[in-house]
C-alpha cells in the first residue's frame, strides 16, 4: 500500500463525510461548503491518479477546475446571502 493509496481511503472518507453533510445540513450555507470539500475532493481524486498513471496532463484540467468552482464558490454565497456585500 503506497501513500497515493492511502491518499485515495482518506479523501474518499471525507468525500463519505461530506456527501452526508450536504444529505443532513441544517443550512444551505452547510450545504453549500460540504458540496465545495465534495468538489475539491474529486479534484484532489483526479490529481492523484495523474500521480498514479505518472502523467502531467491532469494539470491542465485540475487549474481549469478549480477556477470553475471557485466562482461556484463565490456565487453560491453571493446567492445565499442575497447579493448582500
Amino acid at each position: 500500500m503506497t501513500l497515493v493509496d492511502v491518499g485515495f481511503a482518506v479523501i474518499v472518507l471525507a468525500m463519505v463525510a461530506a456527501t452526508v453533510r450536504i444529505l443532513k445540513g441544517p443550512s444551505d450555507a452547510d450545504r453549500g461548503a460540504a458540496a465545495d470539500v465534495v468538489f475539491f475532493a474529486f479534484i484532489a481524486l483526479v490529481v492523484l491518479l495523474g500521480l498514479r498513471l505518472d502523467t502531467s496532463l491532469v494539470i491542465d484540467i485540475v487549474v481549469v477546475a478549480t477556477i470553475v468552482g471557485f466562482i461556484a464558490a463565490l456565487s453560491l454565497a453571493r446567492l445565499i446571502t442575497g447579493g448582500k456585500r
